[in-house]
């Protein structure tokens, strides 16, 4: 029953990323990525991760959401036709690119069970955890008890950019719609 679950949210989600990709429609398009995000929060509780759906629920259906929409409020509701090629725009993601992939040059390889996280810390996380914790998803158990301040300041840290950006983007008494 899960994977009928899992293919019924990931057809959707196929769906509407196509729908984003197409549509004209700037509002449109920021409700259908709003939906998205709520899909891939549901898939991620379907999955057992429900730290990761609670994060995305919030963070991207909730708060980037709004985020968008305060943004469409101030700007126009439909693309434009693009005029012709930033270069300089397409030489930075070049740039990026190739910054990141070097910067992962000398990580171990995916799945290698000689990298050093698995001789320590992933043992006893998997071993530990139930008995400690009483949590039997090890990741929940991992983020709300061993990495709890860092689950804390993370969170503050999404708190207070979303305050930030609000007060940014709020309008002030006595100024006038354009």
């Amino acid at each position: 029953m899960v994977e009928v679950i899992n293919v019924v949210l990931l057809a959707f989600m196929v769906l509407i990323a196509i729908g984003i990709v197409r549509v004209r429609s700037m509002l449109a398009s920021v409700v259908m990525a709003g939906i998205f995000s709520l899909l891939s929060a549901a898939m991620f509780t379907v999955l057992a991760a429900v730290d990761v759906a609670f994060t995305e629920a919030a963070v991207g259906a909730g708060m980037s959401t709004v985020l968008f929409l305060a943004t469409l409020g101030l700007t126009t509701k439909e693309e434009k036709k693009p005029t012709g090629t930033s270069w300089g725009a397409l030489l930075i993601v070049i740039a990026t690119g190739a910054a990141l992939v070097y910067g992962t040059l000398d990580l171990p390889i995916y799945g290698d069970a000689d990298a050093p996280i698995h001789h320590r810390t992933v043992p006893r996380f998997v071993n530990e955890s139930p008995k400690e914790i009483g949590i039997p998803n090890i990741v929940t158990s991992v983020l709300a008890s061993y990495r709890g301040y860092d689950t804390l300041g993370e969170t503050t840290v999404i708190f207070t950019a979303g305050i930030g950006a609000i007060l940014l983007l709020r309008r002030r008494k006595g100024e006038e719609d354009a």
